[in-house]
């Protein structure tokens, strides 16, 4: 017996479906082209060659950039600094995200002023951030010199400090970045049903048990796109960086995109910041597929 040929509608969604393929697909791959692989590709053809970005490359040096920076132990610090950025973006930003998200996400006029409050410092651009704490820290004229001079203590001063300047860069980025975490957490909160909260409060459940094992649960989704923001975030941390410390003192500061930085842009070391920056994609590479696979096994659970 033949199998029926499929309907007029069936067909119709079939041609519209490769109409929007045919139409928007080749656009899209032009324009990730031309800014993404092509200047991949360039990035590689660079870091094998001693460069200074004038002219046309021509002192070919083999893989020897890439054994530049895997032996420069300020490359190592800058990845330890990554590191402990998403520590603290998972350990102290998510949770602090959660917390507030969790007391504000009901539609009343208090809770969308509270949103606001909390959201405003995301919506501040990276270097205004980063320029308003400096003042902050200052020990002579911000914020912290005048809670030191009301205790008594000699002014001190944080930024400068090897053992404190970067703990001050983890308070910016969490201040800066929680409110974005919060407003995922919001719109996955908004959507869970209303009547899933209710047959628990019928069970006698409590505020922390509804919170436990009725809203983490259904915002779960949202927690791993948070949780993939906080990585990339922390592989491309910057803005911050540069007018807070410009990665001192001493060099201790640096992250990975601000080594990039210093040690190949403003060194006209072209090469070897080609090569930092394809060792920061092939990472970026490497938690992409971890995501990915992490992904897959949830859906499958």
């Amino acid at each position: 017996m033949s199998a029926s040929a499929p309907s007029p509608a069936r067909r119709w969604r079939l041609d519209d479906r490769t109409t929007a393929v045919v139409l928007m697909l080749p656009p899209a791959l032009l324009l990730f082209t031309l800014f993404v692989i092509l200047p991949l590709l360039d990035a590689g053809y660079y870091s094998l060659f001693k460069w200074n970005g004038y002219g046309a490359p021509s002192e070919f040096v083999g893989l020897d950039n890439y054994a530049q920076v895997l032996g420069h132990g300020i490359f190592w610090q800058s990845v330890r600094n990554s590191v402990i950025v998403l520590v603290v973006s998972i350990v102290v930003q998510m949770p602090l995200a959660l917390l507030l998200a969790l007391l504000v996400y009901r539609q009343t006029p208090t809770n969308a002023a509270f949103r606001l409050v909390f959201f405003l410092p995301y919506i501040l651009a990276e270097i205004a951030s980063g320029l308003i704490w400096s003042f902050v820290f200052d020990g002579n004229t911000g914020v912290a010199a005048g809670m030191f001079a009301a205790l008594g203590m000699k002014p001190f001063f944080i930024l400068a400090d090897k053992d404190w300047a970067f703990f001050a860069i983890t308070v910016v980025v969490v201040w800066k970045y929680f409110g974005f975490h919060m407003m995922i957490y919001i719109a996955a909160l908004q959507g869970v049903p209303a009547e899933m909260i209710e047959a628990g409060k019928i069970e006698g459940a409590g505020r922390w048990q509804i919170v436990r094992h009725i809203l983490i649960p259904q915002i779960k989704p949202a927690l791993m796109v948070s949780g993939f923001f906080a990585v990339v975030g922390s592989l491309q941390l910057f803005d911050v960086v540069i007018p807070l410390t410009n990665g001192g003192p001493s060099n201790s500061t640096h992250t990975i995109v601000t080594y990039l930085y210093a040690f190949g842009l403003t060194r006209l070391k072209v090469g070897f910041g080609s090569a930092v920056g394809v060792i920061l994609f092939l990472a970026a590479i490497v938690v992409a597929v971890a995501y990915q696979r992490t992904l897959n096994k949830e859906a499958a659970r």
